[in-house]
């Protein structure tokens, strides 16, 4: 299952941001280092089903469709709160960093309030400028990388020139534990404009050049521009865009007590939605009805708290992720037992009917013959990029 990691410094937010996307009860308190050991759930994006498109109920095995709406399951980890030196060991460094191994992108939590110092401790809103968690984080994961690539490199260096070695492939190969692949390593490559043949030359700038590059396209970051309710978060957040960065103003402590109250069937709301409808006023006291007035007017101003839309951008702007449907019978949509549009899967955009057939099973990427499209009926080619929203069949020799 795909996995997205939480990072960020303590105090900003993280754990509720966790808890209120994977309904978890994970500890919070405001002080820094709550969170010891990694949290890890599972979350969903959002998807428009094509079970409305056909006129069918379909009944999902690995997802969940809710009014229309397809929820593919994505693994989260909320690891410890990252502070300056991490990468050196101090906090909680070593083991925040390791929990990300195999994270395929990170969601930086900021307090865009300006409301928590560099140490994670609070602070009155506005007295620190969050701009600069976005420079340490960079720079603490990017130092985490070299700290792995660079061991023993004087001697790997030597080896690469004197043995020809395909540089890409033995940097792959070093760094696979992070889920590093090839296309990163050569892509690192072009933009960081290091000798790719004689890695001996390679300065200590080239090699921090190189994996800063590499971080940006095996670990995208995007920002949760959190406690955007506190009003000295609106300027911060202008100036956070203008970083470059997807940007999402969130409140992940109005979406928490949305999800909690939806749970208890106090209030109708599903996540993401604008607005919510309530069921049973009479289980809230004053105290909740007032929070949930708040939330409203928020969910007015900025049209939802932002949690459920850091998600869906992280899986199909910061990824560039589709979903696609494999079905057994295009003209039923189902698979061998029956089930209608059974499977929600996550594949990268460009993703070949080939490649997907391997995605599904090795074995039937070997034997591919040709894709069916559910909707025209059309034969694909192993060379046929899928599109978002797909339903396609994969025809192999063993299938007959």
């Amino acid at each position: 299952m795909l996995e997205l990691g939480l990072v960020g410094k303590p105090n900003t937010g993280k754990t509720t941001f966790f808890n209120a996307v994977t309904l978890a009860n994970a500890p919070v308190a405001g002080y820094p280092f709550t969170t010891i050991d990694a949290n890890v759930g599972v979350t969903y994006v959002r998807s428009k089903c094509p079970c409305r498109e056909f006129n069918v109920v379909c009944n999902p095995q690995n997802s969940k469709c809710i009014n229309g709406i397809r929820h593919v399951p994505v693994r989260i980890i909320d690891v410890a709160g990252l502070v300056e030196g991490a990468h050196m060991g101090r906090g909680l460094g070593n083991r925040f960093l390791d929990n990300l191994r195999m994270a395929a992108a990170l969601i930086h939590i900021i307090d865009a309030s300006g409301g928590t110092d560099g140490e994670g401790r609070p602070c009155p809103p506005s007295t620190h400028d969050p701009l600069k968690d976005i420079d340490f984080l960079e720079v603490e994961i990017a130092m985490w990388i070299r700290g792995l690539l660079s061991k023993d490199w004087p001697k790997f260096a030597r080896r690469a020139k004197y043995e020809k070695l395909d540089l890409v492939k033995e940097i792959t190969n070093r760094l696979s534990g992070l889920g590093v692949k090839s296309n990163h390593v050569s892509e690192a490559f072009k933009q960081a404009a290091v000798d790719q043949f004689d890695p001996e030359r390679w300065t200590a700038d080239d090699l921090l050049r190189f994996v800063a590059e590499l971080r940006k396209v095996s670990k995208p970051i995007m920002i949760a521009a959190n406690k955007s309710d506190v009003p000295t978060a609106e300027a911060n957040i202008e100036r956070l865009k203008k970083r470059g960065y997807i940007v999402v103003p969130t409140c992940s402590e109005a979406e928490l007590i949305l999800r909690r109250a939806a749970e208890r069937g106090i209030i109708e709301y599903h996540p993401g939605d604008a607005e919510f409808k309530l069921l049973k006023p009479e289980l809230l006291n004053e105290q909740q009805k007032m929070a949930l007035e708040k939330i409203s007017v928020l969910l007015k101003k900025f049209g939802s708290t932002g949690v459920q839309q850091v998600v869906d951008k992280a899986i199909y702007e910061l990824l560039k992720l589709i979903v696609v449907y494999p079905v057994d019978d295009e003209h039923k949509l189902t698979d061998k037992n029956g089930n209608i549009l059974p499977d929600a899967f996550l594949v990268r955009r460009g993703t070949t009917a080939r490649e997907f057939a391997y995605t599904i099973h090795t074995e039937l990427g070997e034997a591919f013959l040709y894709a069916i499209d559910a909707r025209t009926k059309r034969r694909l080619g192993e060379d046929y990029q899928l599109k978002d929203g797909d339903i396609i069949k994969i025809v192999s020799s063993r299938g007959r």
